[in-house]
């Protein structure tokens, strides 16, 4: 399956369970727009980056670990509660924000390396998050392993990685030329939570993706 096919199929169940996802992933990407816009106005500007990492780092792990159960279980016909879910996120905090925080370091390191070495760690970490929540595996081997699995299909998984994240990265860019400044918290709040909103696509076009590696009855 080529990357538009599991763009298409993903964008397909986003649509469809657009409802739940913001109802399961909304709240805590708006508590993260706020943390962020607290610690803009608080922190120097040569630190705002630093802070924003860690205020990520302290969202990011609940509502990813969140939406990756959802996704498990609606492929897998159950529907568990929303509460549920963001329990068992809550309880994966502490090894999904380790995982988080060393493929964020790893992919930021490769990006200053003239771009394409940090191109190359996001598709071959590009399964790890999944395996942690999803295998139990601890950051360390869940990282081993997703490189392992993305050996052979890597071109499939880069393009799958570019297909989701260019366009979502020329919307961030739009919105941020379109709000420059944060003159209009309210209007640059929106515009956080939107971004945050589309950018779980993401999550499920690579959830798709390592389905089909994973598992080969889900293969078409």
């Amino acid at each position: 399956m080529n990357p538009l096919t599991i763009l298409q199929d993903s964008l397909y169940f986003f649509r469809a369970h657009l409802g739940a996802i913001l109802k399961l992933c909304l709240p805590l990407l708006a508590l993260q727009s706020v943390a962020e816009q607290l610690v803009d106005h608080s922190v120097q500007s040569t630190a705002r980056g630093a802070f924003d990492i860690l205020v990520g780092l302290l969202f990011y792990p609940i509502y990813s670990a969140a939406l990756i159960l959802y996704l498990d279980a609606r492929s897998n016909g159950e529907a568990p509660s929303l509460r549920l879910l963001l329990s068992m996120g809550l309880r994966l905090w502490p090894r999904f924000a380790l995982l988080a925080a060393f493929c964020s370091l790893a992919i930021l390191l490769g990006m200053a390396l003239y771009v394409l070495p940090g191109l190359w760690l996001m598709a071959r970490l590009a399964f790890a998050e999944y395996l942690l929540v999803l295998r139990g595996l601890t950051p360390w081997a869940a990282i081993k392993q997703s490189f392992e699995l993305t050996r052979g299909p890597f071109w499939r998984v880069l393009g799958c990685v570019l297909v989701a994240l260019v366009p979502l990265w020329l919307i961030d860019f739009a919105s941020a030329a379109w709000v420059p400044d944060d003159s209009n918290l309210p209007l640059s709040f929106l515009v956080d939570c939107g971004n945050g909103v589309v950018q779980l696509l993401t999550t499920v076009v690579l959830f798709r993706l390592f389905m089909l590696v994973t598992d080969p009855t889900q293969r078409s």
